[in-house]
């Protein structure tokens, strides 16, 4: 019980229509498509024809001599490739040191580069411990006046007559102290 809809059908495409007629001679449909065109070839001249065509070229090619290959042939083509496998395998063995001492190299370059560059962001982040001592540079040059000071009065350290003496050496001067004792002196 088989209906229209389930069978199979030619197409009408001539170059699908010749694969399925290759297929045919091939031996590669099933049994319906196979008996379709059978039917189909004994009804229709030029589909008939086309087959017989195919036919023709079929039986050429089985005339062809078939080319036969020594089993050495296989033998040789097998060795060729184990033979280029084995050098490439060789060639990679050779190579893996170079490429480990690369590796190596590029890995101490990196973790030396990762250094330096955490050495001067570390440095640039952290206060200068000397920054306190060359802002009190002046005073620290001058330690010997002072103690020089000190030793022509014993009891200086606690007076205020240390201090004025500290001022009048003009130890501590800066720029404007020094400009405006001039201009003190124009006004005297």
């Amino acid at each position: 019980m088989s209906s229209d809809a389930n069978q199979p059908e030619l197409t009408h495409d001539p170059a699908l229509l010749d694969e399925q007629l290759v297929a045919y001679l091939d031996g590669e449909l099933d049994e319906e498509t196979a008996r379709l065109i059978e039917t189909r070839a004994e009804s229709d001249p030029k589909l008939q024809e086309r087959l017989q065509e195919f036919g023709r070229a079929w039986e050429l090619l089985n005339q062809l001599e078939q080319a036969e290959t020594a089993g050495s042939f296989t033998e040789a083509t097998l060795e060729m490739v184990a033979i280029e496998a084995e050098a490439e395998a060789q060639l990679r063995e050779a190579e893996r040191p170079r490429l480990r001492r690369r590796r190596r190299a590029m890995i101490g370059a990196g973790l030396l580069l990762a250094g330096v560059i955490g050495a001067l962001a570390g440095a640039g982040l952290r206060p200068d411990p000397n920054r306190p001592l060359l802002e009190k540079l002046p005073v620290i040059e001058n330690v010997d006046q002072y103690i020089q000071i000190l030793d022509e009065n014993e009891t200086a350290g606690q007076s205020i007559e240390f201090l004025r003496k500290l001022h009048e050496a003009k130890l501590f001067a800066t720029e404007d102290e020094g400009n405006n004792e001039e201009d003190k002196d124009e006004i005297r």
